[in-house]
C-alpha cells in the first residue's frame, strides 16, 4: 500500500515540508521481553534527563510574506498540488484560511471575484499575507549557534527563536543545507546558553531508548521516548539518506528537535513522520548526527557545503552483476560511467569497476558511496579500493568540489514511437540487434558519436525486458569487451557460455547517452 512520509513542520495555513510518497510491503513484528518491573520504572523515568537538556531545546518560529495574486490565500493548494508544500493528505488549513473563505464566500454570493482573484474588482492590488510555521531546534554552542531543520526556516522571512524560559531572540541564517535537510542559525544573548553535545551516532545500537524534545502543534517543551527501531533507513528524500528510525512520538512542529541518547547527547535530528494522516503512527526518522556534523561545519565556517565529488556514475550491485563480476558477494558501488573531466578519469578509474572501500571506510552499497565521497575534504588525496577483473587494484583520486546532482545510472529509458525494425541482423537473448547506421541513427534520436550494437526489438518475455532493455538502448561492452557489430555481442555471449559462466554483464546507453549496467542470464 502507498503510504506517505511527511515532514512534521507545523506552518501556519497547513502543515509544511515536502511529502515524499513510500511504498510499504513488509510489516516487522516484534515479542516484548520481560523486565522486572524495578528496572523497568527506571528505564521509564526521564525526568532527571529531561530537567536537564531541555533549556537547550528551543521552538522556532517563522514568518513569511504570501503574496495572495491569483485568488490563492495562504493555506490554499498552489495550482496542481494537494495542499501547501507538504501538507499530508487530509490536513486542515491553519489559523486565519477559515475567514479567508468567508471572504471570498462574501464576494461570489454577490456575484463577483474577491480582489487578487481573476476577475476580481478592477484596481485592486492583491494583498500580501503574513503566513507564521512552527518548528523545532536546539543550542550546540552557548554563543548562540542553533540547529534546525532546512524545512523549517525555508523562504522565511523572519525567524524568532523562543527558548523554554520564554525568551524571544531574532535570529539570523548563517546557512542552510537542502540535501541534508539542515540549517544552522545564530541568536545574539546577553548571557551563555544552554547547550548539547553532538553524539557518534554511529554507536547508536538498535532497541536502545531515545528522548525526543520538541514543539508539535504549538506545544513548545513537549518530551515523548521510544527506542531505535532501525538504522540506515532510505526514505528517497535524497541522496545522502540513512535516517534513525524510532517510535518516539513525533509530530508536525518536532520538525528541527533533537532525539536524544540516555547520556544526553543529540544522536539525531528529527526530520519526518511515516504517517497516512499526518499524525504520529510510531514510525519517524531523523537525521544521524554523524551525517549533519560536516554539513554544520562547514555551514559555519563557509556559509555553504563544500562536498567531494568524485565525478563518476553508479548503480548498484545486484545479484546477478555480482556473479558476472566475481565478486563472491553482493557489495560495493558499481561505476556505470566516468565524467571525462572529473578526477577519477585521470586516476584510471573505469566504467565496470567496483568501488569496495573508499579513503579507508567500507563501501557496502552504492548508497553509502555518494555519502562518503560527501564528507571527504575536497582536494584530498584518497586510496579508492576497486575490483576490475575479479582482482582488487588501488586507485589513488585527488576529490574535486560537487556543484551538481549525485550521478546515478539510470535504469530505463522513455519507450520510444513503436517502429518495426528492417531486417534485424541477430538474435541473442531476447534482443534483436543491428549495426549503427545513419536511419536507425534518425529514427531512434542517437547521438553521433555512439558507437555498439543498437537494439531493434525486445522480447517482452525475455529477462531484458524484465531488466528495462528496450528498442533504441545501444550495447557498448559485453562482459567489459567494446561491440561494433551484433556478431561481435553473439561471439562474446558464446565465449562466456563456453567458460561456463550463468550469466554476462551488458553497458548500454540510451539515446540521451545514460550509461548502465544490465547483467542478463545466459542459461
Amino acid at each position: 500500500m502507498a503510504r506517505t512520509v511527511s515532514m512534521t513542520s507545523r506552518m501556519g495555513g497547513g502543515l509544511a515540508a515536502a511529502a515524499l510518497a513510500l511504498a510499504l510491503g513488509t510489516g516487522l513484528a516484534l515479542s516484548p521481553t520481560a523486565i522486572p518491573q524495578a528496572e523497568a520504572r527506571q528505564a521509564i523515568d526521564l525526568s532527571d534527563l529531561a530537567e536537564r537538556v531541555i533549556g537547550a531545546v528551543v521552538n522556532i518560529s517563522t514568518t513569511t510574506r504570501v503574496d495572495t495574486a491569483g485568488g490563492a490565500r495562504p493555506g490554499a493548494p498552489p495550482p496542481g498540488r494537494g495542499g501547501p508544500p507538504g501538507t499530508p493528505p487530509g490536513a486542515r488549513p491553519g489559523p486565519g484560511a477559515p475567514f479567508d473563505e468567508l471572504f471570498e464566500e462574501f464576494f461570489r454570493r454577490r456575484g463577483e471575484n474577491p480582489p487578487g482573484a481573476p476577475g476580481g474588482p478592477p484596481g485592486q492590488q492583491a494583498p500580501q499575507r503574513r503566513q507564521s510555521s512552527l518548528g523545532s531546534g536546539f543550542v550546540i554552542d552557548p554563543a548562540g549557534i542553533i540547529i534546525t531543520n532546512n524545512h523549517v526556516i525555508d523562504n522565511a522571512d523572519e525567524i524568532t527563536v523562543i527558548f523554554n524560559d520564554g525568551t524571544r531572540l531574532r535570529a539570523e541564517l548563517v546557512g542552510r543545507d537542502r540535501e541534508t535537510d539542515v540549517a544552522v542559525l545564530r541568536v545574539q544573548s546577553p548571557r551563555p546558553l544552554t547547550h548539547v553535545p553532538l553524539a557518534d551516532s554511529d554507536k547508536i545500537r538498535i532497541g536502545e531508548p531515545v528522548m525526543a524534545i520538541g514543539n508539535p502543534l504549538g506545544l513548545g517543551g513537549t518530551v515523548t521516548a521510544g527506542i531505535v527501531s532501525a538504522k540506515n533507513r532510505d526514505i528517497q528524500s535524497g541522496p545522502f539518506d540513512n535516517y534513525i528510525q524510532t517510535d518516539a512520538a513525533i509530530n508536525r512542529g518536532n520538525s528541527g528537535g533533537p532525539l536524544f541518547n540516555m547520556a544526553g547527547e543529540v544522536i539525531g535530528i528529527n526530520t519526518a513522520i511515516f504517517s497516512q494522516s499526518g499524525g504520529n503512527i510510531g514510525i519517524a526518522f531523523a537525521v544521524p548526527a554523524n551525517t549533519a556534523k560536516p554539513v554544520i561545519e562547514q555551514l559555519r565556517e563557509f556559509g555553504e557545503t563544500r562536498r567531494g565529488w568524485l565525478g563518476v556514475r553508479i548503480q548498484e550491485v545486484t545479484d546477478e552483476i555480482a556473479e558476472s563480476l566475481n565478486l563472491g558477494t553482493r557489495r560495493g558501488a558499481l561505476i556505470a560511467g566516468i565524467e571525462p573531466n572529473g578526477p577519477a578519469a585521470p586516476a584510471g578509474m573505469r566504467s565496470g569497476d567496483v568501488v569496495v572501500r573508499f579513503d579507508g571506510r567500507e563501501v557496502r552499497n552504492a548508497r553509502e558511496l555518494p555519502r562518503i565521497v560527501s564528507e571527504t575534504q575536497v582536494g584530498k588525496a584518497v586510496a579508492v579500493i576497486v575490483i576490475r577483473g575479479g582482482q582488487e587494484e588501488t586507485l589513488t583520486i585527488t576529490l574535486g568540489r560537487r556543484e551538481g546532482n549525485i550521478q546515478q545510472a539510470s535504469t530505463g529509458r522513455q519507450p520510444t514511437r513503436p517502429t518495426p525494425p528492417p531486417n534485424p541482423t541477430v538474435s541473442a537473448l531476447g534482443l534483436q540487434l543491428s549495426g549503427l547506421t545513419n536511419e536507425i541513427r534518425q529514427r531512434f534520436g542517437l547521438r553521433p558519436d555512439v558507437r555498439g550494437v543498437v537494439v531493434m526489438q525486445v522480447d517482452p518475455n525475455s529477462r531484458a525486458a524484465e531488466r528495462r532493455v528496450q528498442a533504441g538502448d545501444v550495447i557498448l561492452e559485453v562482459q567489459n569487451e567494446a561491440v561494433n557489430a551484433p556478431a561481435d555481442v553473439t561471439r562474446r555471449v558464446e565465449a562466456l557460455r563456453s567458460e561456463g559462466r550463468n550469466s554476462a554483464l551488458f553497458l548500454i546507453a540510451n539515446a540521451g547517452g545514460d550509461r548502465r549496467f544490465v547483467a542478463l542470464n545466459l542459461r
